[in-house]
């Protein structure tokens, strides 16, 4: 076990079955963090909703547990700071104008899919504990998925171990997670939003009963969607987002 400048530890598997199930295995023991686990390799690796997350050896799995600050209500917002710390991390490898965000938590480059986010609350004692589950295609980009995928070995000229990449992720996690706590919610939304692809252009939403197309607006203060279509603004707090009509 190691520790980052930020107190963090830092654990390595050669094999776990998820990273994410193994901060929630730990999440009421009293070793709550702040940790990394990181897998090297994941048998049953899961994104949101559920789905099957697929890691090559060399790609990056890794899950921060800690004890949170700020608001219950506001703890879903952490999830626009951990995007922004991969893709400020990612952006010391790969050129940062090309690395975008789409809401709600995955990151792009050029435009496809190379991370993804899950955010899991847990109870520990009363007290609420996040998991932030990161997911890197590193050498290996998923094929049999209806979005762009792409991995950082195409976009830069040396790939990181997952201890490095984790290091960088969590000093710029630490900094943003500073600005939230002190300052509210806005300046990282304006942060968000000025790597948003779509911002201002037309999208499409999938919710589960429906699809709507509309002009990505922006986010409000909570971190939902703001959608204007033929039928006025809707707010959406969850979805699937899809670029173009």
């Amino acid at each position: 076990m190691n520790s980052l400048p930020s107190g963090a530890s830092v654990d390595i598997f050669e094999t776990l079955d998820s990273t994410s199930l193994e901060a929630k295995r730990r999440a009421g023991t009293g070793r709550a963090g702040p940790r990394w686990i990181i897998a090297l390799t994941q048998t049953a690796g899961y994104g949101r909703r559920g789905r099957a997350w697929a890691q090559d050896a060399g790609d990056f799995a890794g899950t921060l547990l800690f004890r949170p600050d700020g608001p219950a209500d506001r703890l879903g917002q952490i999830s626009f700071i951990a995007a922004l710390a991969v893709a400020s991390a990612l952006g010391e490898y790969a050129k940062p104008e090309k690395i975008s965000l789409k809401w709600p938590n995955d990151i792009l480059i050029d435009g496809a899919k190379i991370a993804g986010i899950l955010l899991e609350r847990f109870d520990d004692n009363g007290a609420p504990m996040l998991s932030i589950g990161i997911g890197v295609n590193i050498v290996s980009a998923p094929t049999r998925v209806d979005y762009p995928t792409t991995r950082l070995v195409d976009h830069a000229g040396a790939v990181p171990s997952p201890e490095d990449l984790a290091a960088k992720i969590d000093r710029h996690f630490w900094a943003c997670h500073r600005e939230w706590v002190r300052n509210g919610f806005s300046e990282i939304r304006t942060m968000w939003l000025e790597r948003a692809k779509g911002l201002g252009r037309k999208i499409t939403v999938r919710l589960p009963n429906e699809e709507i197309a509309g002009v990505f607006e922006g986010l409000d203060e909570t971190g939902a969607l703001i959608l204007r279509s033929d039928a006025g603004s809707r707010i959406i707090s969850a979805g699937e987002v899809f670029f173009g009509a």
